[in-house]
């Protein structure tokens, strides 16, 4: 068979047209399955949308209702030495990292930058425990790592804190502790 496919130029060019034939019929039935919109399975009746629901006892509970609810659920208290850092006035550097990054392990080494400066607490912060930070990681809207969250100490109300995502240089972070520190005026650009 081979042989006779190798031999004959018709053979080849039906084969050839069977498989175009056969990899577009493939491609238009893909095509056609992903453009279809199926309607959603109704939702199951939970307290918040069925005050039947709720009154009656042995329900069946809907799981994801719980997950609308998390929003409102406030963070966990901060560790106790991030508290006294930004309480004695110290700008706060949390370090949020994953062990087995690349990045992660180099951008620990520009951290020693920071080693001898004063009113700097630093704290490097394990992906497995950024729970714990999550008052501060939720405001500044923590999504990768690893992350820089620069917070400085203010003076009643919410702390401003600032967030540098990837590789940092030595330079970068004491940067971005002299940008958290800045009290001056600050000037914008206008080209008028």
């Amino acid at each position: 068979m081979r042989q006779k496919l190798n031999e004959n130029k018709t053979a080849q060019l039906v084969l050839v047209a069977v498989l175009i034939l056969g990899a577009g019929l493939l491609f238009m039935t893909r095509m056609k399955g992903s453009s279809s919109s199926s309607a959603p399975p109704p939702a199951a009746p939970t307290a918040a949308t069925d005050p039947a629901a709720a009154a009656s006892p042995g329900a069946p509970v809907d799981p994801t209702a719980a997950l609308t609810a998390t929003a409102d659920v406030p963070a966990p208290p901060l560790p106790a030495p991030v508290v006294a850092a930004h309480q004695r006035g110290d700008t706060v550097v949390l370090f949020v990292v994953h062990s087995s990054g690349i990045d992660d392990r180099l951008a620990l080494q520009a951290l020693h930058a920071l080693s001898g400066e004063s009113g700097v607490a630093v704290f490097i912060v394990p992906v497995n425990e950024v729970a714990k930070y999550a008052a501060i990681t939720q405001g500044v809207g923590l999504d990768r790592t690893p992350a820089l969250i620069v917070v400085r100490h203010s003076d009643g109300g919410p702390a401003p804190a600032s967030v540098q995502y990837g590789f940092q240089t030595p330079e970068s972070v004491v940067q971005a502790v002299l940008d958290a520190r800045y009290r001056g005026p600050t000037v914008t650009y206008s080209p008028d």
